[in-house]
């Protein structure tokens, strides 16, 4: 439903708190004054874009959990663990309690202090303690309803859900891109670049073949030998390293401990789509897979993305919204720095991975090798991004007109 609609089903009382966070002038004791007065103001493009505009922090996060799903009700619950941060709540409220934790120890040390002075049990009674996660979630839901862009559902199924009016999450989207797109450093196309294309999907097809026709043993992890990994990666389009031991790596996918990021997810579909079955001490082809080997399948490129999107959604809960924001800020030659600047205070880091790893090399560089983004680099030497027409198809989920990329 759209906002008219909502606010028809709206009590006075829900209005009237919508009309006074708008400073709208009318009548608080007419449902329909109300109503015409929210709608003029809201629809007013400035009014909208200057609220979007002092969105910060979790705030900006929560509003982005829910400008691209397609579903139309959240429970509170689920409202507030996207209000808390998402699936990344855990580590945040478990530092808020220890907060809290605190604060009560250091309280019952001082209460027989402060039984000694008035003066010091004031001082005591005036310290207050931070509000904790579900209580900052749920004032987050209340701004979010006073700005008219939360809900209750007003149907006995749906009281006790909350939905979001779609013409102002449509309005919400436009304002946030464009409250980006001012902050973007766009570039004219760079003397070199990377398109990657079908690659991977070509590069799986390779990997299979290579498995027919060759004995690939595992060791007792379930991991191929250095040696037979390394004959597999000589037959990839894109080079790359085995992983050294020292470092860690873990949380991208089943296998991104042993093998390298772009092979990694290369791996991970295969043995998701059922091409290769891990035996206890070997790498076999499966019948689905030989057929894909000897070419009567080929690798759907779709498939390729939604497996990076499931094995990479733990590290990363909001990569559908990265996903989304770099379709709609990447149409031109754009800077990596300005990309990963607008959108670093929508991610969250990962262990040992920054904010600007997670978005640059998770994100940005997986995109590349997907074949959704170009990957050039100025005469200065910066790196620049730009959408393919096969990227818009896969992060859309909209098949493309043409064939042309």
């Amino acid at each position: 439903m759209n906002l008219a609609d909502m606010l028809s089903y709206s009590d006075i009382a829900e209005l009237s708190a919508i009309a006074e966070a708008y400073g709208c002038e009318c009548s608080s004791h007419s449902k329909n004054e109300l109503i015409q007065s929210i709608l003029s103001t809201v629809q007013r493009r400035d009014v909208l874009e200057s609220r979007v505009g002092e969105v910060t922090g979790n705030d900006l996060r929560f509003l982005n959990s829910l400008l691209f799903e397609s579903r139309s009700a959240y429970s509170l619950e689920e409202l507030k663990a996207r209000a808390i941060g998402g699936e990344s709540s855990g580590a945040s409220t478990g530092l808020v309690v220890a907060g809290n934790t605190g604060d009560t120890a250091a309280s019952a040390v001082t209460k027989p202090l402060a039984a000694k002075g008035k003066e010091r049990k004031k001082k005591t009674d005036a310290v207050k303690s931070p509000p904790g996660p579900d209580e900052t979630a749920r004032q987050s839901i209340s701004r979010f309803k006073r700005n008219g862009w939360l809900f209750n559902g007003f149907s006995q199924h749906t009281r006790y859900l909350f939905q979001v009016p779609e013409d102002v999450k449509t309005r919400l989207g436009d304002a946030l891109e464009k409250r980006f797109r001012h902050s973007l450093d766009f570039v004219s196309e760079p003397p070199a670049y990377r398109d990657e294309a079908s690659l991977l999907a070509e590069d799986a097809g390779a990997f299979l073949k290579y498995v027919r026709d060759n004995d690939v043993p595992l060791t007792s992890d379930g991991v191929m030998y250095k040696r037979q990994l390394s004959l597999a990666l000589e037959r990839m389009s894109v080079s790359e390293t085995i992983p050294s031991r020292g470092g860690w790596r873990f949380g991208y996918g089943r296998k991104f401990r042993d093998y390298p990021d772009r092979f990694s997810l290369l791996y991970d579909y295969v043995y998701s789509e059922g091409f290769v079955a891990e035996l206890a001490d070997r790498l076999e082809l499966t019948e689905q897979g030989r057929n894909a080997a000897d070419g009567f399948a080929k690798t759907d490129q779709t498939k390729l993305y939604r497996c990076w999107l499931r094995q990479y959604k733990a590290p990363v809960p909001n990569l559908t919204t990265l996903a989304q924001w770099i379709m709609r800020l990447t149409p031109e030659w754009t800077t990596v720095d300005s990309v990963c600047r607008i959108l670093q205070p929508l991610a969250r880091s990962y262990y040992y991975d920054t904010q600007r790893d997670v978005l640059e090399n998770r994100v940005l560089r997986m995109l590349m090798h997907l074949g959704a983004l170009r990957w050039g680099e100025t005469d200065k030497g910066e790196a620049v991004v730009k959408l393919t027409s096969q990227g818009k198809s896969l992060i859309s989920g909209i098949p493309p007109a043409s064939s042309e990329r």
